[in-house]
């Protein structure tokens, strides 16, 4: 450890504890062949995200039931009225609350409301409802309950939704409407006959009553969305070191044909918010790219058939995988102590004296086949690109070999710079990201050591082979099992296709869910 100190490396003493956190490496890994672009101070986003007519369709019958559960409770009324009859007088009638108990929807469509957000019709709707009742007559007191229905039920009503300048989405009731004419009411108790003769007489006022009471209870229901919306949460823990922002960035885009949500995407590190260095903006398109065809790569049509179109498009641009690389770089988890035991048998460059001889001859005199380590830290952050053939990434570590004694004292052998050049190719399949990656370039220099020359062209020559037998297929074979990705309970990934663009990488899939 003391050689570290010596030659002003990076400090190692955390490389053990790296070993402990392997979920750092995971979501890293994960994030390499997933990117996203744009600068933190930007307002341009690390993730776009498209809502088609096919999203609306999936969602309707999850927005009627959140219609019903809103309606299909008590419900206070305070309904009060009176009403003239020439031979009997005047009937003052009161009504406190209702209770809805049954609500079909026949036919409903949800569409997007241009600059405003999504608009629900429902039409030839059924609702049938109680409630008690309380009415005076002249001298008479009285009281009751009804029953009432209502055949021809339609219900129009926007949803307004932006953004409440904390990255929090912010609905409210935009327009409601709700009219219905064929009212059948029965009442029960009390003089229920004379009021089921006068009952025709009350249909309009207690039609109009109930029509206004429908958009007010849709309206408390949207108020308390709005209040829950308020207190979601922003940003998800990855693992104990990294969390993702997902907040808004401006307010959501509608026009008729498709909704454009903008999210920032940027990841940083748990307890702190440090912005990392800017980067030029990747610029996501403005116009809905629409569906993909079947055999992709290929470039996104500018108007495909309707039958393609996707549920959901998803845009990750190369600043989110940039920040992962980033706060993984300065939280110091892109270490790993490597020791003789680790490596493969038949992997060509073992960690012993002995082995190494052949690049460093006087380690081997000095030390006569004795264990070695080798200690790896990233001493800058990696850089993530995405062009349309494939990721590019590189790599710039560092690599400190230290002689084991029999009394495990580590004596500090040489010191080396190793830089990389790799490509990956994500891979997404139903409800899991996965990938290959294939090494292009590797370059070795000696930084220091005590041992004498190190001969790093050789040294280079026998690591690549032995990344490209051992290393390589061993990273593929555990990407190409894939990591789960982080869905709500029961959502699904129908169909998914994932197309390289410059910048950023898209994703059009439909949705399954399954309760």
């Amino acid at each position: 450890m003391a050689g570290a100190a010596v030659w002003g490396t990076a400090p190692i003493g955390h490389a053990s504890r790296c070993q402990d956190q392997p979920q750092g490496s995971v979501w890293l890994c994960l994030l390499l062949l997933l990117p996203t672009c744009a600068s933190a101070t930007s307002t341009n986003p690390g993730i776009k995200v498209w809502l088609t007519q096919r999203t609306l369709e999936f969602g309707r019958r999850f927005g009627l039931e959140l219609l019903q559960s809103m309606l299909q409770k008590e419900h206070e009324l305070n309904l009060t009225g009176s009403y003239n009859t020439p031979l009997l007088g005047t009937l003052t009638y009161a009504v406190p609350r209702i209770h809805i108990h049954e609500l079909q929807m026949n036919e409903s469509t949800l569409d997007f409301a241009e600059d405003v957000g999504v608009r629900l019709t429902v039409q030839r709707a059924r609702i049938q409802l109680s409630a008690d009742w309380a009415a005076q007559l002249g001298a008479i007191q009285d009281s009751g309950s009804v029953e009432l229905r209502m055949q021809d039920l339609a219900v129009a009503a926007v949803l307004g939704v932006s953004e409440d300048g904390s990255g929090h989405p912010t609905v409210w009731s935009a327009g409601c409407d709700t009219h219905g004419t064929d009212l059948h009411m029965e009442f029960h108790r009390g003089y229920s006959w004379l009021y089921n003769l006068l009952a025709p007489l009350l249909q309009r006022t207690l039609r109009q009553q109930l029509n206004k009471q429908l958009c007010l209870v849709l309206h408390r229901g949207i108020d308390r969305l709005d209040t829950v919306l308020k207190h979601m949460k922003v940003s998800t823990q990855l693992d104990t070191i990294a969390a993702i922002d997902h907040s808004l960035l401006a307010p959501p885009a509608f026009t008729e044909e498709y909704g454009d949500i903008a999210l920032k995407g940027e990841i940083f590190r748990v307890g702190t918010y440090q912005q990392r260095p800017s980067a030029l903006p990747v610029v996501l398109p403005v116009a809905l790219p629409m569906a993909l065809p079947v055999a992709l790569p290929l470039p996104l049509p500018t108007t495909p058939p309707m039958a393609h179109e996707p549920t959901l498009l998803l845009a990750v641009t190369e600043f989110v995988a940039n920040s992962a690389a980033f706060t993984y770089f300065t939280a110091g988890a892109l270490r790993r102590n490597l020791s003789s035991d680790m490596l493969p048998r038949r992997f060509p460059l073992q960690l012993r004296t002995k082995s190494m001889e052949v690049f460093s001859p006087q380690l081997q005199e000095r030390y006569p086949d004795q264990p070695m380590e080798l200690h790896l830290w990233a001493r800058q952050q990696p850089l993530l690109s995405c062009h349309p053939d494939a990721l590019h990434g590189t790599l710039f570590s560092s690599a400190e070999a230290f002689v084991v004694l029999p009394n495990a004292t580590r004596v500090p052998a040489f010191l080396l710079n190793i830089d990389a050049n790799v490509t990956g190719k994500p891979i997404i399949t139903r409800n899991r990201l996965g990938g290959t990656v294939r090494l292009t370039g590797l370059h070795i220099t000696q930084v220091a050591s005590n041992v004498g020359p190190v001969e790093v062209k050789r040294l280079e020559t026998l690591l690549k082979f032995g990344l490209w037998l051992f290393g390589v297929p061993r990273a593929n074979k555990w990407l190409q099992a894939g990591i789960p990705l982080p869905l709500p309970h029961g959502l699904s990934l129908l169909r998914p296709r994932l197309s390289l663009h410059q910048g950023f990488v898209l994703i059009a899939t439909d949705l399954q869910y399954e309760p």
